[in-house]
């Protein structure tokens, strides 16, 4: 009888972690403090490089999950002639941008998504 209960209190836990674990997979960890789905990505309409003369790295603090870079990709991308893609294994931004690029300007995009930016190179 104890054994049984030992086993069903097992099987619980394991759908639970389960469900856990597919949440995770499908909407990425909470570290950005939801586990809704990723936001809809800002896509650039002019994707000629040639158009944006300007570039520059930026090392972002905070950025941990797939919906974080979304966030600071989507917050860049909404600027008028910028191009950005981010890069979470480096926790850097390439920004590519049509007009001389302002740190001030950077520094406020990626405050208001929720991020710091800690280097501009």
């Amino acid at each position: 009888m104890g054994t049984t209960i030992v086993i069903l209190i097992l099987l619980v836990i394991i759908v639970l972690a389960l469900g856990s674990i597919k949440k995770r997979i499908k909407y990425g960890s909470s570290c950005c403090g939801t586990h809704d789905a990723a936001p809809k990505k800002v896509h650039v309409r002019d994707k000629n490089k040639s158009h944006y003369p300007y570039t520059a790295t930026l090392a972002v603090d905070g950025m941990h999950c797939s919906n974080c870079a979304r966030r600071v990709e989507n917050a860049l991308n909404s600027t008028e002639g910028i191009w950005a893609k981010v890069s979470l294994e480096t926790k850097s931004v390439l920004v590519r941008s049509k007009n001389l690029l302002n740190e001030a300007e950077l520094t406020r995009i990626i405050s208001q998504a929720g991020y710091t930016l800690l280097k501009m190179e």
